[in-house]
C-alpha cells in the first residue's frame, strides 16, 4: 500500500524550523509524509524536525547527492573514501529525523562527466562504495536507494537497465533502487517496461512531471506508471517532486531558471490528481 509524500526541495535544500508550517500545511492537504534533502550537518536540526513530524503523524524519507570531491567512481581511493564518509554521515542524519530510507543519485557525482561512456571499472568502484555504505545502513536500519538520472545530470546510470545492473553488482540487501518519472521520460523507451525491469529491487519512487511542475499538467502518463507499480506489488513511498526558484542556490545548482508552477499549486493540485490516479491504479489496499 503506497504512501504519498511531498519533497520539500520545492522550497529548500536545507531544512530548519522555518519550514515546520509547510509540513503542517502538507499534512492538512492530506500527504502521508514529506521528503527532505540532506542539506545540513547538525544532528539536532534533524532530531527536532523529526519530532515535529511524529507529533503530526507524518512520515519522512531523505535524499542526498555527492559532489566531484566525493565521487564514488573516482580512480582516487581518497575521493571514494570521502564518498563513503559522507554517505555514512547522511545515514546518521536519516536516523536522526526518524526515516529509514535515503535515496538519490549517489552512485556517482552529480553533473560530473568524463566525456566518455561509463566503464566497467567505474561500475565496480561505485558498487564497492555502495556496498560499504550498505553495511553501515544495515546496522542503522536504513535502506539506501540510488537513483538513475538523465544524461544531462550524470552518465553512470541513466536507465533502469543500468541501475539494475549496478544494484545486482553491489549485491547488498540494504542497497535497493529508485525510479523517477521525470528522468524516465527522457531516457526510457517505455516507462512500464523500465518499472518491470527494476521492480525486484525497487524501494522508492518519485512522481515528477516532465517539466518539474504540477503533476497532471504535463505529458507524463502517471496512470500507466501507477498501474504498472500496482501490477508489480510496489508498496513503498510515492514522492511528489517539483522544483522552483525558492532556494536560489539549490535552483542554480540544478539549472532551474524559471518557475514551472507555484510550489503550493504543485502540492495541492498534485495531491488531488495523484490521489485519484492512485485509487484508479488498483493497488491491493488502495492509497494509504
Amino acid at each position: 500500500m503506497p504512501k504519498l509524500g511531498f519533497n520539500l526541495l520545492a522550497w529548500t535544500a536545507a531544512i530548519s524550523g522555518d519550514f515546520l508550517p509547510h509540513v503542517e500545511r502538507l499534512g492538512k492537504i492530506g500527504y502521508d509524509g514529506v521528503e527532505i534533502c540532506m542539506g545540513q550537518t547538525d544532528s539536532a536540526i534533524y532530531q527536532r524536525f523529526g519530532t515535529h513530524l511524529r507529533d503530526l503523524g507524518l512520515g519522512v524519507t531523505c535524499v542526498t547527492v555527492l559532489g566531484a570531491d566525493a565521487n564514488p567512481i573516482s580512480a582516487d581511493p581518497a575521493v571514494r573514501a570521502k564518498a563513503i564518509d559522507i554517505l555514512k554521515r547522511n545515514i546518521d542524519r536519516t536516523v536522526d529525523v526518524g526515516a529509514n530510507l535515503l535515496g538519490g543519485p549517489f552512485h556517482s557525482a552529480f553533473a560530473t562527466f568524463t566525456r566518455a561512456e561509463p566503464k566497467p571499472e567505474e561500475y565496480q568502484r561505485s558498487a564497492e562504495v555502495l556496498r560499504a555504505a550498505g553495511d553501515y545502513a544495515q546496522q542503522a536500519g536504513v535502506t539506501i536507494a540510488p537513483e538513475a538520472l538523465n544524461r544531462f545530470e550524470c552518465y553512470l546510470c541513466n536507465t533502469m537497465v543500468q541501475l539494475r545492473n549496478l544494484i545486482d553488482l553491489t549485491d547488498h540487501p540494504h542497497v535497493r533502487a529508485m525510479f523517477d518519472t521525470h528522468h524516465a521520460n527522457i531516457e526510457e523507451k517505455r516507462s512500464a517496461e523500465a518499472i518491470r525491469t527494476i521492480a525486484p529491487v525497487l524501494a522508492h519512487v518519485h512522481l515528477s512531471e516532465n517539466d518539474r511542475g504540477t503533476p497532471g499538467r504535463g505529458h507524463i502518463n502517471f496512470q500507466e506508471t501507477l498501474n504498472t507499480l500496482a501490477s508489480v506489488n510496489y508498496e513503498g513511498w510515492l514522492i511528489v517532486e517539483g522544483f522552483s526558484r525558492a532556494d536560489p542556490a539549490f535552483a542554480n545548482s540544478i539549472n532551474v531558471w524559471r518557475e514551472f508552477s507555484p510550489a503550493w499549486e504543485i502540492a495541492e493540485q498534485g495531491h488531488a490528481f495523484l490521489r485519484d490516479t492512485i485509487a484508479e491504479a488498483g493497488f491491493a489496499n488502495g492509497p494509504a
